[in-house]
C-alpha cells in the first residue's frame, strides 16, 4: 500500500512509499531535532486521526500552559480574560434540556450554549492551569447533556443552533477526551443524532429552499459541525463530507460562491459584506474555525484555492476597519421552489453593523501572519483591534456567543522563522492578499509551534530524493512531525 501526499492546493497527490518516508525520518533524526519535534505534534488515535485535533492540539495546550505561567505577554492577558468570564468558573452547574429550541415558540437555546461555553472555557481553563476541579466542572457538563438531550428543533433558526453549538460542543469534548469518567461514546451519538442530523440535511436539502436563498454563514455553519463531529468520532466518510462541499459545494458558504470576486490587489469579496456586516464577521469566523479544525488534522483550507480565505479574510477587515474596498454587484436568488422566490441585487458593501467586534481574528491573524509568514495587514490590524479576546459572556447575548474566542490566549504563537540559507523545496510557498510570495517554513523551538509541515498536509515531505530532504534538515526538519502525522492518518485510511 502506497501512502498519499497532497503537495498543492488542488489535491493532487503523488506517491511515495513507507520505506521513502523512514528514510525522511531516519534523515531527520541524524539532524538532532526529530525527537523534539515529534514530542510537539498532535497526539494519534486509531483511525489515523490526530487527537487533540480541533481548534488545538497538545502543543497548542502546551504552549499556553508554560506562557500563562511564566506571565507572557500577550498570553497573561488573554488568560486573565478567560478567568474573569463567569462561564469558566469551576462552580458552573448544567442546566441539560431534552429538546432546544431555536426560532418560534418556545425558544430556549441560551440555556443550550451557556452550557456549551462553560463547558468550553472550564476545559480550556483546565488545559492551561492543570486545575481538576475545571476539568471535573467541563465533564460534567457534557455528561449531564448527553444524557438528556434528544433533540434541536424550532424553525429554519434550528440549524443554525446544531451548527453553532454542535461544533462548540465538540470543541469542548475533544478537550475532554480520555479525561476519568467522561462519557466520550454517549457524548459522540449525541453529537451524531441531533446536532450533525440537522447539519448534514441542510447541506444536501437547504431546508427544501433554492440553494441560493441561504446565506454563506448557513453553510459554513454547517460545514463546522459536520467537521468537528467527523473529528469526534473517526468518522472520515463526515471530514469528506465537510471538506468537499468548503471547495466545491453549490451553496453560498462553498469557497468560491463565499468569495465570490477576486479584485485587483489581491481582495476577495465577502459574499455577506452585501448584506451587514455582523453575518460577514459571522462568516469570518466560522471560516476560520473550519480551516484551523482542518489544519488539525493535515488538511489545509487556509491555503486552498490560492489563499482565497485569505484575500476574503482582509477584504473584510479592511471594510470594517472603516476603509473602501471594490464591489462588483452581486445578485442573491431567494426562496423555495414552487412556492415562492424572487432576487435582490446587492450593489455596495453594506454599513449595517460596520465595524462589528467579534473574537475571530486572533486564529486567522497567527496562521497567516505568524505561522504561514505572509502578509495580512487588514486582519493585523483588526487581531489587535479586539486584543485580548474574550469569549461567550464576554460581548453581549445572542451573537456573542456565536464564537468561542479567547484567541489571544489560545492562538498567539512565535513568528515563523525563514532561512535565507536553506531556499524552500516546490510547493512550500505561498502568495499573501496583497500578491507577495514569501517562504513558509516553520524553525520554531520544539513546543512551541505545532511543527506541522507547512500547508498542513506534509508538502514538505514531498520534496523528492536527498535535495528535498537536505532543504527539510536545514531548516531544523520541525516540519518532518506535521507531515509524519498526515502521512500515517492518509496511510491508516487507505488501508481501510
Amino acid at each position: 500500500m502506497r501512502v498519499r501526499v497532497p503537495v498543492s492546493q488542488d489535491d493532487s497527490r503523488p506517491t511515495m512509499s513507507r520505506r521513502g518516508v523512514l528514510r525522511m525520518g531516519a534523515a531527520a533524526a541524524v539532524a538532532g531535532t526529530a525527537t523534539a519535534a515529534m514530542g510537539a505534534a498532535p497526539a494519534e488515535a486509531s483511525g489515523g486521526f490526530a487527537h487533540p485535533g480541533m481548534l488545538h492540539n497538545q502543543a497548542d495546550f502546551e504552549r499556553m500552559a508554560a506562557a500563562v505561567k511564566a506571565g507572557r505577554a500577550p498570553y497573561k492577558a488573554g488568560y486573565a480574560v478567560l478567568a474573569a468570564n463567569s462561564h469558566a468558573q469551576s462552580t458552573w452547574k448544567a442546566n441539560p434540556l431534552a429538546k432546544v429550541v431555536r426560532g418560534g415558540d418556545g425558544t430556549n437555546v441560551g440555556t443550550l450554549y451557556h452550557d456549551v461555553h462553560a463547558a468550553y472555557q472550564n476545559a480550556l481553563r483546565w488545559k492551561v492551569t492543570g486545575d481538576s476541579a475545571h476539568a471535573d466542572a467541563a465533564r460534567d457538563i457534557l455528561n449531564a447533556w448527553s444524557a438528556v438531550l434528544t433533540s434541536v428543533d424550532g424553525n429554519a433558526d434550528r440549524f443554525i443552533a446544531a451548527g453553532l453549538h454542535g461544533y462548540q460542543f465538540a470543541n469542548a469534548a475533544e478537550i475532554m477526551r480520555g479525561y476519568p469518567g467522561f462519557e466520550l461514546a454517549r457524548f459522540q451519538k449525541m453529537l451524531v443524532d441531533v446536532f450533525c442530523k440537522e447539519s448534514s440535511d441542510f447541506l444536501a436539502h437547504h431546508n427544501g429552499a433554492f440553494i441560493t436563498n441561504y446565506w454563506g454563514s448557513w453553510d459554513l455553519l454547517s460545514i463546522a459541525c459536520v467537521l468537528a463531529t467527523g473529528i469526534l468520532c473517526d468518522d472520515q466518510d463526515k471530514v469528506d463530507e465537510a471538506v468537499t462541499y468548503f471547495k466545491t459545494g453549490k451553496g453560498n458558504g462553498s469557497i468560491k460562491n463565499l468569495i465570490t470576486h477576486i479584485h485587483p490587489g489581491g481582495l476577495g469579496q465577502w459574499v455577506e459584506v452585501g448584506r451587514d456586516q455582523g453575518h460577514a464577521t459571522l462568516g469570518v469566523g466560522l471560516a476560520g474555525a473550519i480551516a484551523e479544525m482542518a489544519w488539525n488534522q493535515g488538511i489545509d483550507l487556509y491555503g486552498y484555492d490560492d489563499n482565497r480565505l485569505l484575500k476574503g479574510f482582509e477584504y473584510v477587515a479592511k471594510w470594517n476597519l472603516g476603509q473602501d474596498v471594490p464591489y462588483t454587484s452581486w445578485t442573491w436568488k431567494y426562496g423555495a421552489p414552487g412556492i415562492w422566490g424572487g432576487s435582490q441585487t446587492l450593489t455596495a458593501p453594506s454599513t449595517a453593523s460596520r465595524g462589528d467586534l467579534r473574537p475571530i481574528w486572533e486564529s486567522i491573524y497567527n496562521h497567516y501572519v505568524n505561522r504561514r509568514g505572509l502578509d495580512a495587514p487588514y486582519v493585523t490590524a483588526f487581531a489587535e483591534k479586539v486584543r485580548p479576546e474574550g469569549g461567550g459572556g464576554n460581548y453581549g447575548e445572542g451573537g456573542g456567543y456565536d464564537q468561542l474566542g479567547f484567541g489571544t490566549l489560545a492562538f498567539t504563537r512565535p513568528k515563523v522563522i525563514v532561512s535565507a540559507a536553506a531556499p524552500a523545496p516546490a510547493q512550500s510557498t505561498a502568495t499573501g492578499a496583497g500578491g507577495k510570495t514569501t517562504a513558509t517554513r516553520e524553525a520554531t523551538p520544539a513546543g512551541a509551534e505545532d511543527t506541522r509541515a507547512q500547508g498542513g498536509s506534509g508538502q514538505d515531505l514531498a520534496a523528492s530524493g536527498a535535495g528535498g530532504v537536505a532543504a527539510v534538515a536545514a531548516t531544523g526538519v520541525l516540519a518532518i512531525a506535521g507531515g509524519l502525522i498526515a502521512l500515517r492518518r492518509r496511510n491508516a485510511r487507505d488501508n481501510g
